[in-house]
């Protein structure tokens, strides 16, 4: 029961990280450009962005994907320990929309997805929700009259960018325990 509390807890953490900063920056491990251009060496063709969980789990598949595995050993702390994997990446971690896959089978995939840009549209959903809350913040108190409307157009412009340097923040230290916690 512990691994799938910490499985359920790591999912967490990386999609709170992948929706609070830009995730082409993201950087998980030490060792991200030696997994992604293994990852794309070995699986050039693999389609990232909604998985079939044939090409993940079938016997023929696990074939493929065992010495990409093995190659880690050593290299990616706990790769082989179990993760939960988004199959579709603009999706939450849903029952639906989620399987166990190895460690460094959820970092190769992840990595892929923030570099190549498929993760991004969680990142943006999340964005904009945040950006219509503020503007609808910023109507209100036009409209009570608390506030000027060019003033209250600064006000949110400051609300903005304190928030986004304080997601920065909060992201970056996410990301040096997740990259702590992978090696």
């Amino acid at each position: 029961m512990a691994w799938a509390m910490k499985a359920m807890q790591h999912a967490e953490v990386y999609y709170k990280l992948i929706s609070s900063v830009d995730p082409q920056f993201l950087k998980l491990t030490k060792v991200d450009e030696q997994i992604y251009s293994e990852f794309r060496k070995n699986f050039e063709k693999l389609r990232i962005d909604v998985l079939d969980p044939e090409e993940l789990k079938s016997e023929s598949a696990k074939e493929k994907w065992r010495p990409f595995c093995l190659k880690f050993d050593g290299i990616v702390e706990d790769f082989n320990y179990g993760t939960l994997l988004r199959l579709d990446c603009s999706q939450g971690y849903t029952e639906e929309n989620t399987i166990f896959a190895p460690r460094i089978q959820f970092f190769a995939i992840e990595i892929a997805r923030n570099r190549e840009g498929y993760n991004k549209a969680v990142y943006i959903s999340v964005h904009d929700k945040e950006v219509e809350k503020e503007g609808n913040h910023g109507r209100e108190k036009a409209d009570s009259g608390r506030a000027e409307e060019k003033g209250a157009k600064r006000e949110g412009e400051k609300v903005k960018t304190n928030k986004g340097e304080e997601k920065e923040k909060e992201a970056n230290k996410e990301i040096n325990k997740s990259s702590e916690t992978a090696m």
